[in-house]
């Protein structure tokens, strides 16, 4: 059997960007690789990283820090480490000294581009891009927004970055296979945000723990115990969640957090042999060779879903429902038969929107049905690029849509129904054949 290289992340207090870094290092990745890989993506003037060995009750394990420069004086201030949350407008980990080094705001595409041009190893940019989308997907969610939108801080940006992507590398260094991680400890009490305290865990961490269907408990720690940033790490690229798998153990990374705690505040990453796991596990869900994503291929944004059951509307109502949607920016508007409660007959009907055009489509639905409540979900959608080329046909001309790819390449084409219809209608020709004569004409106008 061939032999896995696998690494298992133990979470008793919880999980942080930083604390990644500390176990990587505390596990033999060189920190001087971490920073001339780093350095690539443009923020070098920025930031300074450097590792410490510290104990934490009694227990010696690696401290990374992220001094963030300041841009004047070049002196710097370590960021806040196990607690630093880094995404949407939230300041409520940064200390007020850190606040100061800038205001700028970096979304999403900046951050991806910053990735794209700083010509990293292959999986570790790969995986880095998906988890600042996974991280700005959970918060564009919370906050209703789409994720291109979600802004991060100057400082809370430069320390994610330099968190993930570290991460990323270091993990890519080590040349694992599989990540497994722990169950992850809930933590309690509240924070300090920008719009006030926060429950924790803070909304952008329980969204992405629901995105994976993360196994929670708690430790009896009242303290945030898991970042934004190490859920969105750790929900992007772990196999599985919970005990850990049957392995050779071979190396021990040992990740301090900032704070003491009442049990010692430590990542721990096992680092060992496996054999056919991806045979052997009937949980495999999910692989590092997953979150590789060698280019993308499709547009991408939040999208809002409306959902309403009704058992007592004239059914003649309903195409006047859907035309009324469409009218006030409604992308898609759909049925599906239903059975109800006392084995009433009814309908399923949804309604995709963007998510600022939520409350209009809620107004149609009380407006024009029965309805006495309605749903509400945020949703990703992917949609390709897509045109319309007209073809002279005998019958008369046919639209065709083209969808492509981000890199152009072809991948449907397909003449408007519409057009097909009236032309079969006015030659009394079949509807079939019209479509395909259509189609058959636009591709020899490609050769």
């Amino acid at each position: 059997m061939a032999m896995q290289k696998v690494a298992y992340l133990e979470c008793p207090t919880g999980i942080a960007g930083d604390m990644c870094l500390g176990a990587l290092v505390s596990a033999g990745v060189p920190l001087d690789y971490l920073t001339a890989k780093l350095d690539r993506l443009g923020i070098a003037e920025e930031y300074r990283l450097r590792a410490d060995l510290v104990h934490r009750n009694g227990q010696q394990a690696t401290k990374v820090w992220v001094d963030l420069l300041d841009a004047h004086s070049h002196t710097g201030h370590a960021h806040a480490g196990h607690h630093h949350h880094h995404a949407h407008d939230h300041a409520h980990h940064q200390p007020k000294e850190q606040q100061k080094t800038g205001s700028r705001l970096r979304h999403l595409p900046e951050i991806e581009q910053m990735i794209q041009r700083a010509e990293l190893p292959r999986r570790a940019e790969a995986w880095s891009l998906k988890i600042f989308r996974q991280l700005a997907d959970a918060e564009g969610a919370v906050h209703g927004v789409p994720a291109e939108q979600v802004h991060f801080h100057e400082v809370g940006a430069i320390d994610a970055i330099v968190d993930v992507v570290g991460t990323c590398l270091g993990l890519d260094w080590l040349d694992l296979d599989l990540i497994y991680c722990s169950s992850l400890p809930t933590g309690g009490g509240t924070i300090r945000a920008a719009h006030g305290r926060l429950p924790v865990p803070v909304p952008a961490v329980l969204k992405l723990y629901e995105l994976r269907n993360v196994p929670i408990y708690s430790n009896g720690i009242d303290r945030e115990l898991v970042t934004p940033t190490g859920a969105a790490i750790v929900t992007t690229l772990a196999t599985q969640f919970g005990a850990p798998p049957a392995m050779t153990l071979q190396k021990i990374g040992l990740g301090a957090g900032s704070r003491d705690l009442p049990i010692p505040n430590i990542l721990r990453l096992w680092i060992g042999g496996a054999k056919d796991i991806h045979e052997n596990s009937v949980h495999h869900t999910h692989s590092l060779s997953d979150a590789i994503v060698p280019q993308l291929v499709a547009n991408s944004e939040t999208i809002s879903v409306l959902e309403t059951q009704i058992d007592d509307l004239n059914p003649q109502a309903i195409g006047y429902v859907f035309d009324a949607l469409f009218a006030v920016g409604a992308v898609d508007v759909f049925t599906q038969a239903i059975g109800m409660k006392k084995s009433r007959p009814g309908v399923l009907l949804t309604v995709i929107c963007p998510t600022e055009k939520e409350l209009a489509c809620e107004t149609v639905l009380f407006r024009e049905t029965s309805t006495l409540g309605i749903r509400h979900t945020v949703q990703r959608r992917s949609w390709l690029d897509r045109a319309f080329h007209p073809v002279e046909t005998e019958y008369g001309t046919v639209q065709i849509k083209v969808a492509r790819q981000k890199d152009g390449t072809i991948v449907n084409v397909q003449p408007e129904y519409e057009d097909c219809a009236q032309l079969a209608r006015q030659h009394n020709v079949a509807w079939r054949e019209i479509h395909r004569i259509a189609l058959q004409t636009w591709y020899l106008r490609q050769s």
